[in-house]
């Protein structure tokens, strides 16, 4: 088998012949080139050997981060989806929670009502009595003294409604503190849950509501700061009504009766 590459060795048929055969100096040199090329390509070979097996080992390691990697890529999808699970989980349930609130929130604003229907019952019962006592007293009285007494009472309500009737102006805009809102005639309990919502919105506090009669509610609230009430009602209001007095402290308000219910 011919070996690959030009062979350093003397072909045999280079020799010169002596009288017994070749010449021993040149075959000592032949066999010398010999060995010496037999270690060199042994030392070659050692080290393609040691080039091999280092490769091995490279490409074994290379497999090992390539799968390491794939390992770490499934991890991090399997992660990214819990990620997003966990996100639409956190979603719904802050719906949820949104939902269940305003339902509380609409079932206090009824709870309270209903309170404010029955102490308003008993207001007026009481006020009965009392009139039906006034009555009874009346009528054993002194006629002369009943018959003044029935102008003075005439007299009284005459000044009450001169002094009522200025309270239609509107004076004041700016509010802070404590103020009073009444407001009506609402229809349902919607309406009177979208007025709390609006109030609460634009910075009141401690609301609640004082008074629920013949569709018209007086809430009480709280203002740290100065605000322009009546404007922003008027944007964050769900009802359309008109300004019948806003001074001291005290706005009544009037739904119109075709109003349309705004966008809260």
């Amino acid at each position: 088998m011919t070996s690959e590459g030009t062979s350093t060795v003397p072909r045999m048929g280079s020799f010169q012949r002596s009288f017994l055969g070749y010449r021993r100096p040149e075959v000592d040199a032949a066999i010398l080139a010999r060995d010496t090329l037999i270690k060199a390509l042994r030392v070659e070979a050692a080290a393609k050997a040691e080039l091999e097996a280092e490769l091995t080992s490279l490409s074994g390691m290379v497999l090992e981060r390539e799968r390491e990697i794939r390992r770490l890529g499934e991890q991090l999808q399997q992660a990214n989806e819990l990620h997003d699970r966990s996100i639409a989980s956190l979603d719904a349930v802050s719906a949820r929670l949104q939902e269940i609130e305003a339902q509380a929130r609409g079932q206090a604003t009824r709870i309270r009502m209903k309170a404010l229907r029955e102490a308003v019952e008993v207001g007026r019962r009481a006020q009965e009595l009392s009139e039906a006592e006034g009555l009874t007293e009346a009528k054993t009285a002194n006629g002369a003294g009943g018959g003044e007494s029935r102008n003075g009472a005439a007299e009284t309500g005459s000044r009450a409604a001169a002094n009522g009737s200025g309270a239609g102006e509107v004076s004041q805009e700016t509010f802070e503190g404590t103020v009073k809102v009444e407001i009506g005639p609402l229809g349902d309990y919607s309406q009177l849950v979208g007025i709390e919502d609006a109030i609460g919105r634009l910075g009141g506090s401690d609301i609640s509501i004082e008074r629920f009669s013949e569709g018209r509610a007086t809430l009480r609230m709280n203002l740290d700061e100065p605000v322009d009430l009546l404007r922003e009602l008027e944007e964050n209001s769900p009802l359309d009504f008109h300004v019948r007095r806003a001074a001291d402290d005290n706005v009544v308000l009037d739904v119109e009766d075709d109003q349309d219910q705004r966008a809260a």
